[in-house]
C-alpha cells in the first residue's frame, strides 16, 4: 500500500472509532491505541493537542542527546525528557504511558534499523530515558486556522520529507544533515506562514529556508526522501520546515545498542494544547 492510501485508510479507520479531529479527549484518543483499537497515522487525530516525536536511549547516551537538542532547537524541540526507567511524562499527559500510548514503534539496534513494533513493553529497560519533541502537526493547524491551504491535508497524502546537507550542531556521538518537511505556498502565503509559525518555536517554529532547494542540498523537489512526491504548481514555491526526523538520523549516526522512535506519522498525542506553545 502507498503512503498516501495508508494515510487515507487510517483517516477511514480514525473515523470509524468515533475519533478525528473533533475528539475532545486526547486520552481517549491514547486508550483506543493502547488497546490496539487504533494503529494508524496520528495526523487526523484530536484537534487542538500537541503531538509529540519520541526517541527513547539508554541512559548513558541521554545527557548526550539532551545537548544535541539543546544545539539544534529548530529539528529538536525538547518538549519533556523522562526520569531513567520512567514510562511516564506527567507533564504532557497525567496516564500517559510511552511503552504503549503510540500505534507504532520504530527500534534501532547499533544504529541499525530493526522494525517497527505495536508496543515496547517487552523492550523497555530500567535505564531508558525518553525525550519527547515537538512535531510539525502543531504548526499546521496554526496554520490553517490563519486561512493557508495545506495539500496533504486535503489529498490524504503524507507530507513529503527530504535529508539536506545543512549539518545540525555535533554533540558527542550524535551528528546529522537536517531534515526538512515541505509545503508549497504561493510567495503571499509563504510570508503569511512564516509569520505564522514564527510563533511555535517549540514545534520547529519559522521555515529555514524558502525556494531554490538546491541551495540545501535538494537535487529533485519533486522527489521526496520519505512521505508522498510532493505537487509544486505554478505560482508556488516550495517552504522547507526543520523536521523531528531529524534525531532518527542522529540516533542512527551515534550507534546506541538499542533506541526507539515513533514510527513517522504515528506520534504520540498529548493533552498539552498547542495554544498555549504560542509565544508573542
Amino acid at each position: 500500500m502507498s503512503a498516501t492510501a495508508s494515510a487515507a485508510a487510517s483517516v477511514e479507520a480514525a473515523h470509524g472509532l468515533g475519533l478525528g479531529w473533533n475528539t475532545a479527549d486526547p486520552g481517549e484518543v491514547r486508550r483506543r491505541i493502547r488497546t490496539g483499537e487504533y494503529r494508524g497515522y496520528t495526523g487526523a487525530l484530536a484537534r487542538g493537542f500537541v503531538q509529540a516525536n519520541l526517541a527513547i536511549l539508554p541512559a548513558d547516551y541521554a545527557a548526550e542527546f539532551a545537548r544535541f537538542c539543546q544545539r539544534n532547537p529548530k529539528p529538536c524541540p525538547l518538549l519533556a525528557m523522562s526520569e531513567p526507567g520512567d514510562p511516564r511524562l506527567p507533564e504532557l499527559g497525567e496516564d500517559l504511558d510511552l511503552r504503549t500510548d503510540l500505534p507504532s514503534y520504530r527500534v534501532f539496534r547499533d544504529g541499525e534499523f530493526d522494525g517497527d513494533v505495536r508496543s515496547i513493553g517487552d523492550l523497555w529497560r530500567d535505564d531508558f530515558v525518553a525525550f519527547a519533541l515537538g512535531c510539525s502537526f502543531s504548526f499546521e493547524e496554526a496554520l490553517v486556522d490563519a486561512g493557508l491551504r495545506i495539500r496533504h491535508w486535503e489529498d490524504g497524502s503524507v507530507c513529503p520529507i527530504f535529508l539536506t546537507d545543512v549539518e545540525c550542531t555535533p554533540a558527542g556521538r550524535f551528528h546529522s544533515r537536517m531534515v526538512v518537511s515541505m509545503r508549497a505556498f504561493t510567495p503571499a502565503n509563504a510570508i503569511r506562514a512564516v509569520q505564522v509559525t514564527s510563533r511555535y518555536p517549540r514545534v520547529h517554529g519559522a521555515p529555514i529556508h524558502l525556494g531554490m532547494p538546491e541551495r540545501i542540498g535538494i537535487e529533485d523537489v519533486g522527489r521526496a526522501w520519505q512521505g508522498d512526491d510532493p505537487t509544486v504548481v505554478p505560482g508556488e514555491i516550495p517552504v522547507f520546515w526543520a523536521c523531528g526526523v531529524t534525531p532518527q538520523v542522529a540516533v542512527r549516526s551515534a550507534r546506541p545498542p538499542i533506541a526507539i522512535t515513533h514510527t513517522p506519522a504515528h506520534m504520540l498525542v498529548t493533552d498539552v494544547r498547542n495554544a498555549s506553545l504560542a509565544v508573542g
